[in-house]
């Protein structure tokens, strides 16, 4: 019992954020959003993931960037809907996942094993009682999970000299990479946007994988490619001059292919980042990403391809769902915007006088108005 008593101690402070911006985000969801509560529980972990993602950079600044995405007016997009078939059902065989991912959590000596096998679980139910080939929530889920493990393993073996880590990478870094992959690639095709990051991240991991590692990777990266060609590419749009595409309004679901060069196709992305965080989100981002490069040039490049492909891939795209798909460069915007506030608030803390212990919440007070205004635009629509 004191074993047990002493791993909750331990287990507590990491996952604790995570706990509280998933139950605010779900009571959000159902209350003001109308959501029924299965759909608001995976909305929610993919908010917990986050969370979980930047815990390193503090628990009330993980807590406010996870409500950030939560509020963000794409990822509320996916609130309300109608009652969903097998409620109860799902719901008690997803309290059973909870109960047992919490037993692991207590007993293993390696606790992200638990929250791995707890979200395997999650996707197995809500993939085959909720969800549908192409579930953009499942996508959103598996997304918010893979930049938990890249970052995770990343800021532990590259953990800056004064900071020494005292954790060890572990395999279930790669392996869970891998499975969260296969599974983003098999419900959506366009999942392969983040193969680049996560080829680049397993590399940087320095870590001796076995060659049928590399083989089901490359196997799942063209089943990906197949599918994106598949669904987004027609032969006619494909070679369709972008420039008339965009003086005509054309919103059509398939990729153009100078897209790119067009300079309203810029204009446009851009302003789906200001339209969820404002133009203080952005030079946030650009901040964070600048320090992530300084002190974490692992993060900063693995963070960056990742960005990189869904924005090209958002140029491309005329679909009206754009926005949408790309959520998963938004939770990247979530992450530099608070590593820019961490930064910042590492900077006050040593500046000020030692007296001035307040000092250290002035960051995330600020910080905390961005997912207020969010919430009080949801309130005010």
């Amino acid at each position: 019992m004191r074993d047990l008593q002493s791993r909750l101690h331990q287990l507590l402070p990491d996952y604790l954020p995570a706990l509280v911006a998933g139950l605010l985000a779900t009571a959000a969801f159902v209350l003001l959003g109308s959501t029924p509560l299965a759909r608001a529980l995976g909305l929610a972990l993919a908010v917990a993931g986050v969370t979980v993602a930047l815990q390193r950079f503090g628990g009330a600044l993980a807590v406010i960037g996870g409500l950030a995405l939560a509020f963000s007016p794409v990822f509320w997009a996916q609130t309300g809907g109608g009652e969903q078939p097998l409620l109860t059902l799902i719901l008690a065989l997803l309290v059973l996942a909870v109960v047992l991912t919490g037993l692991l959590l207590v007993v293993s000596k390696r606790p992200i094993i638990g929250l791995a096998i707890g979200v395997v679980v999650f996707v197995v139910l809500f993939w085959s009682l909720t969800g549908t080939p192409r579930s953009l929530r499942l996508t959103t889920l598996l997304a918010a999970w893979s930049l938990v493990l890249l970052l995770d393993g990343l800021l532990i073996v590259h953990a800056r000299p004064d900071v020494p880590e005292i954790r060890r990478l572990g395999a279930h870094h790669p392996y869970g990479l891998l499975l969260l992959f296969t599974l983003g690639v098999l419900n959506e095709p366009l999942f392969m946007l983040m193969s680049p990051a996560i080829a680049l991240g397993l590399l940087l991991l320095k870590v001796r994988l076995p060659r049928w590692f590399w083989a089901l990777l490359a196997v799942v990266v063209v089943i990906g490619i197949r599918g994106v060609i598949v669904q987004y590419v027609d032969v006619y749009w494909w070679n369709y001059p972008a420039r008339q595409a965009v003086e005509r309004g054309l919103r059509v679901p398939f990729l153009l292919a100078d897209g790119w060069r067009e300079a309203s196709r810029w204009l446009y992305v851009m302003n789906i980042i200001v339209g969820q965080f404002g133009p203080v989100g952005v030079l946030l981002g650009g901040i964070g990403l600048a320090r992530l490069a300084r002190w974490y040039p692992a993060v900063g490049e693995v963070t960056m391809l990742a960005y990189a492909a869904y924005a090209l891939f958002g140029l491309v795209y005329f679909g009206a769902d754009s926005s949408v798909l790309l959520l998963p460069l938004l939770m990247i915007q979530i992450i530099w915007m608070t590593y820019a506030v961490y930064a910042f608030s590492q900077w006050l803390q040593k500046s000020a006088r030692p007296a001035w212990g307040a000092v250290r919440w002035l960051a995330p007070a600020a910080f905390t108005l961005l997912p207020l205004l969010m919430l009080a635009r949801i309130i005010g629509e």
